[in-house]
């Protein structure tokens, strides 16, 4: 590996430039696309030299479990385009959210987190951390008065997920950080709905940014994968030796798949931000629509807070709920032509999902009903079709 795009002081790139150039490392060869290091390991020149690296007292990579050349590319530009100073890429968006919660915690650990989280997220809370020794406090996250209850006692962490699955619901960041840190406590931010091209969470207090790279990132239906950013000694402190002795980490090959999609994120995410602006309007006025969210609707009821959080573009997630619960749901799906039945999301593919009974089935009845979440309503991700092309199809479905 002989140069790398630091020399070019990408400090001073845009993001769109950061997105494309940062993190690159090249080999000897030159070669123009970042390389691919399909390897597991690496070999030594003489046993001191494994020794030294191994004690970390060279640098070098030693296994790619641990770290990889291409994997590191990318850690390094999600870096730069994040503002973090380190990351750790993971096999999935949920291996990081795993690491993230359980990597740092000990028994007798508080974790304060709204009640609006992705269905795994809430498992996790429910199932492990209890095992763990650490208990687990629920509240509404639009609610600011049961954040300063809440909190009003020593936590670990608070988790949240702005706008969240799948009711599009905001938590106001600034606020719940420094909430949080008065608890003395750590604010970790799920940013995949709005991605890093639409809302910055360290730059609004929060600690730790977590992503499914599956989606925005990669954003073509190709490879699993995940990302957890933050400080380099916190990274150091608390995550490094769980990371490296518990195997979470992400495959080189889709490490590489993720640094190409990057490449094309901002142009994607924001033509979707656009196409789903257009189609939440227009189905804001179907009479068999009782209800439309869309962050960047001024009839959201988070709005304010989103605005503040997203002030350029709404992302690229609808929701909507039709009459006559799962009956007409259901019926709807069944009869779209266009956009695609799956529970995946931030595609350049139109997706469209029925939450009750897929992303969030695990949930008990009280617990849907607590986010406002019942048979009615579905979830759109708006991909880069023609948005006249999306919304003819859902119309025609209805």
């Amino acid at each position: 590996m002989t140069k790398d795009t630091k020399d070019r002081k990408p400090g001073n790139w845009r993001p769109q430039t950061m997105m494309v150039r940062g993190g690159t490392t090249r080999s000897e060869h030159g070669e123009t696309s970042e390389a691919l290091f399909l390897n597991s390991g690496f070999v030594y020149d003489s046993p001191e030299e494994q020794s030294a690296r191994m004690a970390g007292e060279k640098a070098g990579y030693i296994y790619s479990r641990y770290a990889n050349p291409t994997v590191r590319m990318l850690e390094e530009r999600l870096c730069l385009l994040e503002g973090a100073e380190d990351c750790r890429a993971t096999a999935s968006g949920m291996a990081a959210i795993h690491t993230m919660l359980v990597a740092p915690v000990k028994p007798g650990d508080r974790i304060v987190a709204p009640r609006a989280l992705f269905s795994s997220c809430i498992w996790i809370l429910k199932n492990v951390m209890p095992k763990m020794g650490v208990e687990v406090t629920w509240v509404d996250g639009s609610d600011p008065k049961e954040w300063e209850r809440a909190l009003s006692k020593p936590c670990r962490f608070v988790l949240i997920e702005t706008p969240s699955n799948p009711m599009l619901d905001a938590v106001d960041i600034r606020m719940v950080a420094d909430l949080t840190h008065a608890a003395g406590g750590e604010l970790i931010v799920d940013n995949v709905f709005a991605s890093p091209i639409l809302q910055r969470p360290l730059e609004l207090g929060a600690d730790w940014v977590v992503y499914s790279t599956t989606k925005h990132m990669d954003g073509q239906g190709r490879t699993l994968g995940g990302a957890i950013l933050g400080k380099a000694k916190a990274i150091e402190d608390n995550i490094q030796q769980y990371y490296r002795h518990t195997g979470p980490s992400m495959s080189p090959f889709n490490a590489w798949i993720v640094l190409k999609g990057l490449e094309t994120m901002d142009l994607r995410v924001r033509a979707m931000s656009a196409n789903a602006r257009k189609i939440a309007d227009r189905l804001a006025g179907n009479p068999k629509i009782t209800a439309v969210r869309y962050p960047g609707r001024s009839d959201h009821p988070h709005h304010n807070i989103h605005a503040a959080q997203m002030p350029e573009a709404g992302g690229s997630m609808v929701a909507f709920s039709l009459k006559g619960g799962r009956e007409a749901a259901f019926g709807m799906l069944n009869k779209l032509g266009l956009v695609d039945i799956s529970n995946n999301l931030g595609d350049a593919k139109s997706l469209i999902t029925h939450p009750a009974t897929t992303t969030h089935r695990t949930l008990t009845d009280e617990e849907r009903a607590a986010i406002g979440l019942d048979d009615t309503w579905v979830r759109l991700s708006v991909g880069l079709e023609d948005p006249e092309d999306i919304v003819e199809d859902i119309e025609r479905a209805l």
